[in-house]
């Protein structure tokens, strides 16, 4: 007698329903997903394409396309000569440091937050505010703040008896640090938040054994806590650089890139280049520095993240 054999269901030939059903799956996929794909390629991709081709060209976008001019590498070697434009990398390169120390406030205030504070909710809802509040409005009450003559900092300085205290915004010296510091407290919410959420996932059992084997808290922070929030850290160690690179709002509002360019960063000298000055090849070609930049430090980040990070 003949013996029927079935085959497994992973086996049997695909019916014309089956296939119908992954058409129409991978269909919606498609139509969920087509909008942002969409706009990345239009608002991204071919922008970056069309400025990278920018770069080498003499061009003024108010001019007209027929008005390109070839120049080769000619915007690159001007751009290192161009004082402005190194004064404002390295203001960019001085503000990374923003990034680290915004890290540590925040992984310390998460800490406290977490297993020292009654009501931790409010201490976040507090803290990521100015994160979602306006930069205009921020960097407004941030110039009032620090006003050289009658702002509350000075005034307060000058009551416990400081001389001459610091101009702040007005002052060369002053004015980059006194970006930096309001960076800080408007990013610490959203480090705060992302290290918290990090610390609730550390399984309670290694803190428990640790405290039964007598390790104090500042070693638990160090053996545990620490270590196991290296992906956290890592991450956010990459966007906060990106993200400081791209600075230009702030800079905008708050000191217009003065006093004497001393806070001016690259992505405001090629917004003052493109749309002030109207060079817009020359921009472009600072665009592609910047590029190069952030991709090289994101590269060498990735690279070192496997000495360091415990996933």
């Amino acid at each position: 007698m003949k013996t029927s054999v079935t085959l497994p269901q992973s086996h049997q030939t695909p019916t014309a329903g089956s296939k119908k059903r992954k058409r129409i799956e991978a269909g919606m996929g498609y139509f969920f997903t087509g909008p942002m794909l969409l706009g990345v390629l239009v608002f991204t991709l071919i922008p970056m394409i069309f400025s990278f081709m920018l770069s080498f060209t003499k061009w003024s976008f108010v001019t007209g396309f027929d008005k390109i001019r070839w120049s080769g590498l000619d915007n690159f070697r001007q751009l290192f000569q161009d004082e402005v434009f190194l004064k404002s990398l390295g203001n960019n390169f001085i503000m990374l440091l923003a990034v680290p120390v915004g890290m540590a406030i925040a992984l310390i205030l998460g800490v406290i937050i977490t297993s020292h504070v009654y009501a931790p909710g409010a201490f976040k809802v507090i803290y990521f505010m100015p994160q979602i509040s306006s930069v205009v409005a921020v960097a407004v009450v941030w110039q009032v703040l620090f006003h050289p003559s009658y702002g509350p900092v000075n005034g307060f300085l000058s009551a416990i008896g400081v001389d001459n205290p610091p101009k702040w915004l007005a002052d060369p010296t002053y004015a980059l640090p006194s970006v930096m510091l309001l960076m800080i407290w408007i990013d610490l919410g959203v480090s705060l938040i992302i290290y918290i959420a990090g610390i609730k996932n550390i399984p309670a059992d290694l803190y428990e054994a640790a405290t039964i084997d007598g390790a104090s808290k500042l070693a638990q922070f160090r053996s545990i806590t620490f270590p196991l929030l290296t992906p956290t850290t890592f991450f956010l160690l990459v966007t906060g650089i990106i993200g400081n690179f791209k600075s230009f709002a702030l800079v905008k509002v708050l000191t217009d890139g003065g006093p004497a360019n001393s806070t001016s960063v690259v992505v405001y000298d090629m917004y003052q280049t493109a749309f002030v000055d109207l060079q817009t090849g020359y921009a472009s070609s600072m665009v592609m520095i910047l590029f190069v930049i952030v991709l090289a430090i994101t590269g060498l980040q990735w690279l070192g993240q496997r000495y360091w990070v415990n996933y």
